[in-house]
């Protein structure tokens, strides 16, 4: 095996990467990711993107003073490799730990994201890889870095990955569940959630969730024209109906801060309209961005100072 900088045949000394073949792949990439995630970039000497790519990612590798390691396999000279790794396009990059794929991406990414994705490996693989639950939460932990940074597959695979292990995990039920209820999928959100063990469904992470399904579930019918019912809002200040109209759209497009707005508004001019609906409405959105965030912290305090003017 040799070493390799760039893209353009031989490599030079001093590089993070290695070149590897389906030969040396179950070496270089399975058997070496026991310990510490291997990220494989598939590249060819004809493709531009590879080559804008390739120093970017090199750089960011050796970021992470030996927390991953990289891997590039030229894909005309390990043809039967590529097609068994269904890769369709280039630059395509993989990364491996503990034999399996865990995240991935296409194309000549910015830095950012190529940051992102190294500091979710590295906190996938942790000080001691693999070793038993600390190993569990690492995925766990990957899953949630994934998730807020928008990659929903790719988080959605890390907390299945995670109940493989350990079917309890309450991190990966619920993360999981949030996976498939950002896409748009409720009845396999709910599904997940039922994985929850009976002892853990009054923790925070579990109503939380529960309460997002809860207002996907419900709400769903309330999804329209989100800038029609905010001009009948806007146009009609005291319709309190046309407030609570454009907070359940909002919900149901998950502009969950909006609906706080909106509903706040419903319950500043009738506390008490359809049996305290936008109260109640209120309080499960709470739930379900949960009780640390910044938009429940300043909802849960406008909605005291309206209840107790």
């Amino acid at each position: 095996m040799s070493e390799a900088v760039g893209l353009g045949g031989a490599g030079q000394q001093g590089s993070v990467a290695k070149d590897a073949t389906i030969e040396t792949f179950e070496e270089d990439v399975l058997a070496a990711s026991a310990t510490v995630p291997v990220i494989v970039d598939f590249w060819a000497e004809w493709c531009g993107p590879c080559k804008q790519l390739a120093p970017v990612l090199e750089k960011a590798v050796a970021s992470a003073n030996g927390k991953v390691k990289l891997v590039k396999i030229d894909i005309d000279k390990n043809q039967m490799l590529a097609s068994q790794l269904r890769i369709q396009s280039i630059p395509t990059v993989y990364a491996f730990y503990q034999g399996r794929p865990v995240d991935g991406f296409q194309g000549a990414v910015p830095e950012s994201e190529i940051k992102a994705f190294i500091d979710r490996l590295t906190s996938l693989g942790g000080d001691q890889a693999g070793a038993g639950d600390a190993g569990i939460e690492d995925y766990v932990n990957a899953g949630k870095a994934a998730f807020d940074e928008g990659d929903i597959a790719a988080a959605a695979q890390l907390f299945a990955q995670a109940l493989q292990t350990e079917p309890g995990n309450l991190g990966a039920i619920t993360g999981l569940a949030r996976c498939h209820l950002s896409m748009g999928d409720v009845d396999k959100a709910k599904q997940t959630l039922d994985l929850a063990p009976p002892e853990s469904q009054n923790d925070a992470s579990f109503t939380s969730v529960k309460a997002a399904i809860e207002l996907a579930g419900t709400e769903q019918s309330a999804a329209g024209d989100l800038t029609a019912l905010q001009s009948a809002s806007d146009a009609a200040p005291d319709d309190i109906a046309a407030h609570y109209a454009l907070a359940e759209g909002l919900i149901a497009a998950g502009k969950f801060e909006g609906a706080i707005d909106a509903l706040l508004a419903v319950i500043e001019r009738d506390r008490e309209w359809q049996d305290q609906a936008a109260r109640k409405k209120l309080l499960t959105v709470f739930d379900a961005l949960g009780g640390g965030h910044a938009a429940t912290i300043r909802g849960r305090r406008r909605l005291s100072s309206i209840l107790f003017s």
